[in-house]
């Protein structure tokens, strides 16, 4: 068993650092929020820190989800950061989305220190985190994943080295490229059944085994039906995700027009105050603007 801190108590990774005390880690909790540390080790043990640094130093493994880049930055390199406070040897991994160009900012400022660095950005929603069910793309040096692997082993179902720093990243790119495009289409797809007068549950429940199929269909037909959008991972999160896609598109020539689209779509939704909804509420955007 190791000692690992983790960085950020949100919805992902409240349960992902649970997983790990039950796999039987020595495991110590930082959060912005003080509180939501000490809640945590009520629950499962360990300790709290009121820095990264404090929670960093003298551990085998730091992990870290929190928000956007400059959040990244913060526990790393700002006041109090992790890496600082690191042992010379460990790895940090970083389960947050960002843009693959902070990510290799802070591989570099890792290797400075003589600690690894891996990106591993996760798919699979609050669901997925809360059943140690998530999907985990990595980026960084192989060494390092292999050490780390073990650790992600506790909430992951699937998990893969990618390629060099910022290849997870990049990889989650994809996977939230696509996710906007199976969104979309699945909305448009109940709302027009339910105009045609049909039984849109009765109606995916022919079609999800078929081509048509996708776990967005699996998972969120039955709920986009009943107008229920409180999944965990917010409209506003996806909407900085696209972006990262759009910028990253420009820059390496990747045409993203379906992406683009749809990311003002829920532009859309979050004028209808949908900014905390979860990403299936594109379907409340073709009920308010279309015809």
């Amino acid at each position: 068993m190791a000692k690992v801190a983790f960085l950020g108590l949100g919805v992902m990774g409240y349960p992902m650092a649970g997983h790990l005390a039950a796999a039987g880690h020595e495991v110590t909790v930082y959060n912005r929020t003080f509180a939501k540390a000490e809640k945590w080790v009520g629950q499962h043990g360990g300790k709290a820190a009121k820095t990264p640094a404090e929670a960093a130093a003298g551990q085998d493994f730091v992990m870290a989800c929190v928000g956007n880049d400059d959040d990244l930055r913060a526990v790393c390199v700002g006041d109090d950061g992790a890496l600082a406070a690191m042992s010379a040897g460990a790895v940090f991994v970083d389960h947050t989305t960002v843009s693959a160009a902070v990510t290799r900012e802070m591989y570099a400022a890792a290797n400075e220190r003589q600690v690894s660095f891996v990106d591993a950005p996760v798919s699979g929603g609050q669901a997925g985190a809360e059943n140690g069910a998530l999907a985990v793309m990595c980026g960084g040096d192989e060494g390092a994943y292999a050490r780390a692997e073990k650790i992600i082993d506790a909430y992951a179902k699937n998990c893969q080295l990618m390629g060099e720093s910022g290849a997870g990243q990049l990889t989650k790119c994809v996977n939230q490229i696509c996710i906007a495009g199976l969104v979309q289409g699945l909305s448009e797809g109940i709302n027009f059944a339910q105009k045609a007068g049909l039984d849109a549950k009765a109606v995916v429940q022919v079609i999800k085994d078929g081509a048509a199929g996708s776990w967005q269909m699996a998972n969120r037909y039955e709920t986009m039906v009943d107008d229920h959008f409180a999944h965990g991972f917010a409209v506003d999160w996806m909407r900085k995700d696209l972006d990262i896609c759009l910028s990253t598109g420009n820059e390496i020539g990747a045409a993203l027009p379906v992406t683009a689209v749809v990311d003002q779509f829920y532009k859309d939704v979050q004028s209808l105050g949908g900014g905390r909804w979860d990403t299936s509420s594109l379907i409340k955007r073709l009920k308010a603007f279309d015809s």
